[in-house]
């Protein structure tokens, strides 16, 4: 499999779709050794002038401490044929295994961040701004009650999308 490179305002595909629907795995690198995660929750569009992605991460999860370290993350969409994969990776902790060996998945590097070949579609991100959700931040009661009765709030993040791959 090979990656053609294209500009952001390229994407043809649904942002809800790929995001909500498909799901996508977060990746990045930490001391040489890389970690992922899935996720449904983010966004893509303009801010501070650049085209970003949105995304975020709980702070039990462990992919976090690796996203707080880097500069660049890899947010990579897959065909349906890899939803075990996502499941997977939405379900298992890095802390107690090498998931990624345990995908089958091929781990490359493109624009300094990790990603993988069999993605169809990757967005290498720069992150340019974060954020924890607060409490009192929320307008509608009922959204906090709903997702977050733990009070585990997510941290947002904000990334300036430097490279849009897709397979060629």
């Amino acid at each position: 499999m090979s990656f053609q490179k294209i500009k952001p305002e390229e994407l043809n595909e649904n942002v809800f779709q790929m995001i909500g629907n498909k799901w996508m795995l977060i990746t990045v690198e930490k001391d040489g050794k890389a970690n992922t995660m899935t996720a449904s929750w983010g966004g893509l569009g303009i801010l501070f002038g650049k085209p970003v992605a949105f995304f975020f991460i709980r702070p039990q999860r462990y992919t976090k401490e690796f996203v707080d370290a880097a500069d660049r993350v890899s947010l990579s969409f897959f065909g349906e044929e890899y939803r075990d994969v996502l499941n997977y990776c939405g379900t298992v902790s890095g802390r107690d295994e090498d998931k990624i060996a345990k995908t089958g998945l091929s781990l490359i590097h493109e624009a300094g961040a990790p990603c993988f070949e069999e993605a169809e579609t990757t967005l290498i991100v720069r992150k340019v701004y974060n954020q924890t959700m607060k409490p009192e931040c929320f307008l509608d009661s009922a959204i906090m009650e709903k997702w977050f009765a733990d009070r585990d709030f997510h941290t947002i993040y904000i990334a300036e999308i430097e490279e849009v791959l897709v397979q060629s």
